[in-house]
């Protein structure tokens, strides 16, 4: 086998002086310089599957919402989750092996962790829309013939669908079964999980729909074949950006991210007011909802707002369904969340909220801490987690009134509706139609639940990120020494101010956010602490 890594390893040379690093979204970066960083992936899947017996990785190529010429590589662990956080220092170190060191590198983690080389190794894995997608397939199947991995291809996903297919594959056949090992099994479980927790309800209006011209246009057109119209107690669907053809159309002027930090509908929207819209990103694990109230303008509502209507929703149900003071409900937030929806959730809502360092794995985590784990990030991607003691529960309970059976049933239906995996698009996309059909809310009614305080994302770019080092989940610096005094300074002028500056996960910049009692104020906090940040970080330009 090391000949064949060796020589296959050869193909797909690593580019001179450039360190690679797995992080939040795995390795992410222009395609040109992921062809050998693809490859060792592969490696890495199969020692991955090997370590667990043979249970099946999932390998996901996408750049998510970040422009064409990107791409990126990220590995799933069985149960569809990132993959277990040890694993990125593995993935790094071997990316960033000399040539000549790939086989000792693999066969001393081989050696590290205890791994027998004879165990069966077994990976599926998808690509997004992008033209570079190909090509990095081909050096993810060199690594994986060269390994004697069993594979499967399943082409175009969604990035949720390929964390589904995952979970089902290593389920499949045992009670914890997620679903049918295809992607018509996704369509089907979706789609009669969305009529059993409509239960023939109506959605005000139509709801339009822009997949930032990547994969989840094609993948919403047909979940669409799976799920009632409006008329039949469903939901109307305007699909638009949903050109998978032209490249440079990708995430170009819409899509969630877009919409997020332009504060803005993308161009080619053309709702009317008070119109449902929402945008997926270019993967669409992303979900933003908007609208263009006649009064106030464009109206966000990000992922803040879709966790405190989930979280609302069920914690009603489980008081209807008799479980309230059997589950433990929670929302787990990040710092980017809007301070008016922590207070919202723990003064109106009542439930507790956790906050955690940005990054998917992190809140996933923290969410299953709870019984029914309600997260999200600020810019639309999470999904609520169910515990097993929360699956017995709602299978088990006996109702005993007619509103407590149909509580129980709204439940058992959600559990399926959640792509419980990951943050997923289409899922929760379906989940808010759901819920905004019960309440018979429109995108008004919902904004209307609480007043987000004025904030402001600003990019800095600086010429070296790792100096930037926090603690408090992200939300205080502890180096640069005496950046964070200065900004506590200046946070104190402010009118419920707030802000924090973190270092990218993906890119050479810091990200700093504001928040203050109006808009010109939480504009002048942020713009007065970037200027600090860049000061102290040092520019590249």
């Amino acid at each position: 086998m090391d000949s064949k890594i060796l020589a296959a390893s050869s193909k797909h040379p690593k580019p001179v002086d450039h360190l690679f690093q797995y992080g939040t979204a795995g390795f992410r970066m222009k395609a040109t310089l992921l062809d050998s960083v693809v490859f060792r992936v592969g490696l890495v899947a199969a020692l991955r599957s090997r370590k667990l017996g043979g249970q099946t990785i999932g390998v996901m190529i996408t750049a998510s919402h970040n422009p064409p010429e990107d791409n990126g590589v990220k590995l799933v662990d069985p149960m569809g989750e990132m993959l277990e956080n040890s694993w990125e220092a593995y993935s790094t170190e071997l990316a960033n092996a000399k040539d000549e060191d790939v086989v000792k590198v693999y066969r001393s983690l081989e050696e590290k962790l205890k791994i027998n080389p004879d165990t069966a190794s077994r990976v599926i894995y998808a690509r997004d829309t992008r033209p570079s997608g190909p090509k990095l397939v081909q050096a993810l199947l060199d690594a994986l013939n060269a390994t004697g991995t069993e594979y499967t291809d399943y082409k175009l996903l969604t990035t949720p669908q390929l964390h589904y297919l995952t979970r089902c594959t290593n389920t499949e056949g045992t009670p914890q079964s997620y679903g049918e090992v295809s992607e018509k099994g996704y369509y089907e479980k979706l789609g009669k999980a969305f009529k059993r927790a409509m239960k023939g309800r109506k959605t005000v209006g139509s709801l339009t729909v822009d997949c930032a011209n990547g994969v989840g246009g094609p993948k919403l057109a047909e979940l669409v074949k799976y799920i009632p119209a409006g008329s039949d107690g469903g939901v109307d669907i305007k699909i638009i950006n949903d050109d998978v053809l032209k490249a440079e159309v990708l995430n170009h002027e819409c899509g969630a991210d877009y919409v997020k930090t332009k504060q803005r509908a993308p161009p080619t929207s053309k709702a009317g007011n008070n119109e449902r819209c929402c945008s997926y990103d270019g993967d669409a694990d992303r979900i933003i909802y908007y609208f263009n109230d006649p009064e106030h303008g464009f109206r966000l509502l990000d992922g803040d707002r879709i966790a405190t209507l989930a979280a609302s929703f069920i914690g009603d149900l489980a008081r209807e369904a008799g479980l309230a003071s059997e589950l433990k409900i929670g929302v787990v937030q990040t710092a980017y969340a809007n301070g008016a929806s922590t207070k919202y959730v723990e003064k109106t809502l009542g439930l507790p909220v956790v906050c955690t360092p940005t990054g998917v794995k992190w809140l996933h985590h923290a969410a299953t801490k709870f019984d029914v784990g309600v997260y999200f990030e600020a810019n639309g991607h999470g999904t609520v987690v169910f515990s097993q003691q929360a699956l017995k529960a709602f299978s088990t309970k006996e109702p005993e009134s007619p509103a407590q059976a149909s509580a129980l049933e709204t439940l058992r239906a959600l559990t399926d509706l959640i792509n419980q995996t990951v943050g997923d698009a289409l899922s929760d996309m379906l989940l808010v139609e759901t819920i905004l059909a019960h309440k018979s809310w429109t995108p008004k009614e919902w904004d209307l639940t609480y007043t987000d305080l004025p904030n402001r994302l600003v990019r800095v770019e600086v010429a070296n990120r790792n100096i930037f080092k926090t603690t408090n989940a992200e939300r205080t610096l502890v180096e640069p020494q005496g950046t964070q005094d200065r900004i506590d300074q200046l946070v104190s002028k402010f009118k419920d101010g707030r802000s924090f500056a973190r270092a990218s996960g993906t890119e050479d910049a810091v990200r700093v956010y504001a928040e203050a009692a109006t808009r010109s104020e939480a504009d002048d906090l942020a713009s007065k602490i970037a200027a600090l940040v860049k000061h102290d970080g040092g520019m590249t330009s």
